[in-house]
């Protein structure tokens, strides 16, 4: 979807000269790339923001509302290019990655006329297509070998899943991941790097990178950073930090459903002292190392905890479905938690399903109607498939919700507003099933509020999540359990098939 222009910003930001203002260029490129699901993730698939559009995300919640606020601040010049951003999903075709670098040049290339001072990178960092495992560095070489980019500064942010690989790390000067996951803090990061990109512009210090790429993959269960391994290893980040020479330290948990060279645990290191940097690396990838086995959870099977869940008798139970992880990109419609309500009659519950047939069959039907309807298990071939359920049609709205939570995982992908496509909400016996047209990250109560349903008041509530959705669930949840169900994203990493990951890696190999 490409976003229309409506009211102009002020093209003086853009084209007035002025020697004493940074000319800074901005793009931006989003997507986790889960490259064991079935399908393709192609270019109607992405939300393109172009030129001068991009400059009206200017304090949101973005990242790169973030660094636009800072960029008025310090009177940078700001030259909008593209940002292509789509949710997580399979394999990117190559024609989005040719459509994107056409997109930058068009917009770029006006602006050469005159010396670029530096360029800010808003990324995911996990992006994969048909024939470029690395897609972001593919890109970043290409920007390289253009003159007006070749010897500049080049700045950015990523996310803690992403694939640091060493082209990436090459062809950069500073970039800089999430340090929290929940990502309650994707604007800040983006902001700590706009920060020390001004201390390069200021100071004209330069400073460059060194990535160490650990023998180690965890899946995103493992990932949390209010837990070890990656609580530790953030601390230690943040004391490196404070030494000199070292101005930016990230631990990368990166994305284990990736098939690619690098996919996996990395760190990398940013400054200008290389004894410095290099001792920080050394000390983080042997207590990476030491504490490797903390990273590799696996979930609880149902028949374990579904007796708990029906023992559980005040306050509401969260139910945690990682293989259907929304935020990993799997379907949010695999049927695993569903079957265990209905098996378990388990009243006053409720699920979200992304199904958009299933929403225009309740469409047809209409409000206050019973209708049989055939919902999810759609979209994985793992899943035992869709569920027949006769269901009350409760309520027919359009999906679209501004967020509770302006600095949730959710806010760093879409800013301050969600829209989950039409939805309806229909209930079978005592079980509400949310049904929308877009999958829909279960990382803000919104999601829920604007349907008309209080979360607060159920009793089982179902999230298709691994880490990310805590943030939101924590502070109502009387318990929380995670559960292993038939799906694209378990945590169980050894039931995929890697064909171009590194090898040994742990916990693959012995």
């Amino acid at each position: 979807m490409t976003k229309s222009p409506t009211a102009m910003p002020d093209s003086s930001d853009v084209h007035q000269a002025s020697p004493r203002r940074p000319r800074v260029l901005v793009a931006g490129l989003f997507h986790e790339t889960h490259t064991f699901l079935e399908g393709t993730t192609g270019l109607q698939d992405f939300q393109v923001t172009r030129g001068l559009d991009l400059l009206k995300a200017e304090g949101d919640s973005s990242p790169l509302g973030g660094v636009l606020e800072l960029a008025r601040s310090w009177n940078w010049r700001m030259l909008p290019t593209v940002d292509y951003r789509a949710q997580p999903g399979a394999i990117v075709e190559d024609e989005v990655i040719e459509a994107f670098w056409s997109d930058f040049l068009a917009h770029a290339e006006p602006f050469f006329g005159e010396p670029v001072d530096a360029f800010y990178f808003i990324l995911h960092g996990a992006m994969t297509a048909r024939s470029i495992q690395d897609v972001e560095g593919e890109l970043l070489s290409r920007m390289r070998r253009l003159p007006a980019l070749a010897e500049v500064p080049v700045f950015g942010v990523f996310d803690l899943h992403a694939t640091l690989t060493p082209a990436m790390a090459e062809r950069t000067d500073c970039l800089v991941g999430y340090r929290e996951n929940p990502h309650t803090d994707a604007r800040e990061a983006a902001c700590i790097s706009a920060r020390l990109l001004q201390r390069c512009l200021e100071t004209g210090e330069r400073p460059h990178q060194r990535l160490h790429v650990t023998d180690i993959v965890w899946p995103p269960t493992g990932t949390a950073t209010a837990k070890d391994p990656m609580q530790t290893l953030e601390a230690m980040a943040r004391r490196m930090e404070k030494l000199p020479g070292v101005w930016s330290v990230s631990i990368v948990a990166g994305f284990a459903f990736a098939d690619t060279e690098f996919t996996g645990v990395s760190l990398l290191a940013t400054g200008t002292e290389d004894s410095a940097m290099s001792a920080c690396l050394a000390e983080l990838a042997a207590k990476a190392a030491e504490m490797k086995h903390l990273g590799n959870v696996t979930d609880a099977p149902l028949a374990e905890v579904m007796p708990r869940v029906i023992a559980a008798s005040k306050g509401l139970t969260v139910l945690v479905e990682p293989s259907d992880n929304i935020g990993g990109g799997a379907p949010g419609d695999c049927t695993g938690l569903l079957r265990a309500l209905l098996d378990n009659l388990i009243c006053n519950s409720a699920i979200c399903i992304a199904d958009p047939a299933a929403v225009r069959a309740a469409e047809a039907s209409g409000k206050g109607s019973k209708v049989t309807l055939s919902i999810g298990g759609k979209g994985s071939r793992i899943d035992p498939g869709p569920v027949a359920l006769e269901v009350e049609v409760l309520a027919l709205n359009d999906g679209r919700f501004e967020l509770e939570d302006r600095q949730s995982h959710l806010a760093s992908m879409c800013g301050d507003v969600f829209d989950m496509g039409r939805c309806a909400v229909v209930r079978h016996e005592g079980i509400t099933l949310l049904l929308t047209s877009i999958k829909t990250p279960p990382f803000d109560l919104g999601q829920w509020r604007s349907q008309g349903i209080e979360p607060t008041r159920l009793s089982v509530i179902c999230v298709k999540a691994a880490v990310a959705h805590r943030r939101a669930y924590d502070p109502i949840a009387a318990r929380m359990y995670w559960v292993d169900t038939p799906g694209p994203c378990s945590s169980n990493l050894k039931i995929l098939p890697y064909r171009h990951l590194r090898r040994p890696v742990y916990p693959l190999d012995s």
